[in-house]
């Protein structure tokens, strides 16, 4: 063989990150170490597989048929040696999730029974955008994605796990504060802060307005839930939030979920991987362990 499988490691992280530092980050390397090896790789195959163009890498044409090589020939070493580890009574190697920032209010508990359970499977999360995610799930880059609804043309296997209830949230203060059954309409000339574009709570809140004929009366838009609430209890507007992100809020009377009609909207968090991907031991592992823990009242 004329490559190791360091070297594609080493290659399939720059890929991955477009970039000699970042990947040295990732994998505890210096970066002239990265280089080294990639270098080593080209010379083994007699092509470039990088093109510097400014300060950015692009993969060639051979750099993207190695990559994705690489990536099969990787997660199947890491199916193997977990498979082995398993048929040893041993449950170990490398589980590596992404998930849109709602989920990191929830994920956390789950993942803490799992890895106590599982103490030999190391965690890497990635906790990003929903269209992030989606690419990434597209990219197949990892073992499992957390998300809302995928989109309909990526050909995934998707199972809904938890409800996501979208809420409409005010100040804890606020006039319309305890009101019931308010109309939704009541509160279309109330400014609003809201996620930004690509967000999926962006998505259902735009699609509910939409349903109604109304635009909403956007103030601010804010790529963070946490900078969201602080927003909306500085006064500056209303917000629509998964429920999941509220519950402290909500208990220290800082915030209010406003009783409006049509609200909550309900959604689901579903798990997602691509069609035909072969999950290792560890994901299914897990994909068992997130179904089972959230099975009964909080399932969709």
């Amino acid at each position: 063989m004329r490559y190791t499988l360091r070297q594609l490691q080493v290659f399939r992280a720059v890929a991955s990150h477009a970039s000699y530092t970042r990947a040295a980050e990732e994998l505890h390397l210096t970066q002239p170490a990265v280089f080294a090896q990639v270098k080593q790789l080209e010379d083994a195959l007699g092509l470039p597989l990088l093109d510097r163009i400014g300060k950015r890498l692009f993969l060639t044409e051979a750099g993207r048929a190695v990559v994705e090589t690489a990536r099969e020939t990787l997660e199947g070493v890491e199916r193997l040696d977990m498979h082995l580890a398993d048929l040893q009574g041993l449950r170990r190697g490398r589980l590596r999730i992404a998930i849109v920032s709602t989920v990191q209010y929830f994920l956390p508990r789950l993942l803490g029974t799992f890895c106590t359970e599982n103490p030999g499977i190391e965690i890497a999360l990635t906790v990003t955008n929903r269209e992030t995610v989606i690419a990434r799930l597209a990219a197949n880059e990892d073992d499992l994605c957390i998300l809302g609804q995928p989109p309909a043309g990526l050909d995934v296997v998707a199972t809904p796990f938890a409800r996501n209830p979208i809420t409409l949230l005010a100040r804890g203060d606020h006039p319309l504060a305890g009101q019931p059954a308010l109309p939704f309409a009541r509160l279309a000339a109330e400014p609003f802060i809201l996620r930004e574009q690509g967000s999926g709570t962006r998505a259902a809140a735009e699609r509910y307005f939409a349903d109604c004929g109304l635009r909403p009366r956007v103030r601010m838009e804010l790529g963070s839930n946490e900078a969201i609430k602080e927003a909306v209890v500085a006064g500056l507007g209303l917000a629509i939030l998964s429920q999941d992100t509220i519950a402290e809020d909500v208990a220290t009377g800082r915030l209010v979920a406003l009783d409006v009609q049509g609200f909550p909207l309900m959604r689901v968090w579903n798990v997602a991987y691509p069609r035909g991907k072969h999950l290792s031991v560890a994901a299914s592992a897990f994909l068992d362990h997130l179904i089972d823990q959230t099975r009964g009242a909080a399932a969709p």
